[in-house]
């Protein structure tokens, strides 16, 4: 497996991989399925973007992660997303990305990322506590499609420690 920065050609398999975890449910806020169009803008295109890393094995893309600036904060706070391939998973993406996700974050002058989890997403929450997000913020009861709330809970790492 590598790690290295996402490229345009890889929007398709990208955007592929997220609109496979949205159909799923439950992991992502993200309820809706995206255009190729969509995920180009959101992903490549976005003002705010530090950085957006993916992990792959044989030209298949296994997982990514996006870095973007806080908006009202200057540098100082980044928000992090992770998404990892539910179908064939293999141990170690979402770490393998964070360490070059960290890496760049902290070179660019970045001092704490938060991380914004629905808290219904017991393996977006565990991973996050793995890597060494620690609780800082709740959002509660945010309204879903179907009408059911749920909270989200920013998780935050430290990166001066």
């Amino acid at each position: 497996m590598i790690v290295r920065e996402a490229l345009a050609g890889d929007a398709a398999q990208m955007c592929s991989l997220l609109n496979e975890i949205i159909e799923i449910g439950g992991t992502t806020a993200a309820e809706e399925l995206m255009s190729l169009a969509e995920f180009r803008a959101h992903y490549f295109e976005y003002v705010g973007s530090v950085c957006c890393f993916v992990a792959e094995q044989d030209s298949i893309i296994l997982g990514f992660q996006k870095l973007n600036r806080l908006e009202g904060v200057s540098n100082e706070v980044a928000n992090i997303a992770t998404f990892v391939r539910a179908s064939n998973r293999i141990k170690g993406v979402g770490r393998a990305l964070f360490e070059r996700t960290r890496a760049l974050a902290k070179a660019a002058g970045f001092l704490k990322i938060n991380a914004r989890i629905r808290a219904d997403n017991l393996p977006g929450m565990g991973y996050y506590a793995a890597i060494g997000f620690v609780p800082y913020d709740v959002v509660k009861d945010v309204p879903l499609k179907n009408g059911t709330r749920v909270d989200r809970m920013i998780k935050r790492y430290d990166l001066t420690c």
